[in-house]
């Protein structure tokens, strides 16, 4: 004698009828066989009303159209998240600037770093500074434009571990100090995705959404 599992059968049974109850062509199957057996059965000294009969059928035209909608919409964003993560794996190996103010050290001894001015400024200094916060060296830019600039600094020469050094933006104009935000260098290693977006796994080992991603080397 053979058991089937009661837990696995109650579970595809209960998968298929939330199906078969979600389906449009099935909802409207079902609302055409109740309203033929209402009209078979309705009585003739006061038949089923004309107005009601079509208030009932343009409802569930408009229950199976957003339940058509919805499963559209579904397809429609799974196939842009399998886009992305296309696309995503064209990132590898490509260096990305986020938000941060750790410098980039590439083998040669050079270090990278990036900021954005939040309008033109007369006066800009970039100071590099250890994890402590002592100023190590200072860049004078000069005068700058509002928007994003880069800037290098030979780490060649420094006894530490450059790849621990930060930077800091001075910047003003004559109305005052000018806002700035530091960007920092990484290369992509991996692609992922959270909530439908696309993420990259950097070098550093930060993970960060596409979004917040401000430029691509």
């Amino acid at each position: 004698m053979i058991l089937n599992p009661v837990g696995t059968t109650a579970t595809v049974n209960t998968e298929a009828s939330a199906q078969a109850a979600n389906d449009p062509a099935a909802m409207q199957d079902r609302f055409l066989k109740l309203l033929v057996a209402q009209l078979n059965n309705q009585d003739p000294m006061n038949p089923l009303d004309n107005a009601q009969m079509t208030t009932q059928m343009a409802q569930i035209n408009t229950v199976t159209g957003l339940q058509t909608l919805n499963l559209t919409m579904q397809t429609m964003a799974e196939q842009f998240s399998t886009m992305q993560q296309i696309q995503g794996i064209s990132m590898i190996g490509r260096s990305v600037l986020t938000e941060g103010d750790r410098l980039a050290v590439d083998e040669e001894g050079q270090a990278k770093g990036a900021f954005v001015l939040g309008g033109a400024a007369t006066d800009v200094k970039v100071e590099v500074v250890t994890p402590g916060g002592v100023v190590v060296d200072t860049i004078d830019m000069g005068a700058l434009d509002k928007g994003r600039n880069d800037f290098e600094w030979d780490a060649s020469k420094y006894s530490g571990n450059a790849s621990d050094l930060r930077f800091r933006i001075t910047a003003t104009s004559k109305e005052g100090a000018v806002a700035s935000m530091p960007l920092m260098q990484s290369q992509v290693v991996a692609t992922g995705s959270s909530s439908g977006a696309l993420t990259l796994t950097l070098a550093n080992g930060e993970v960060v959404n596409y979004a917040n991603v401000h430029g691509v080397l």
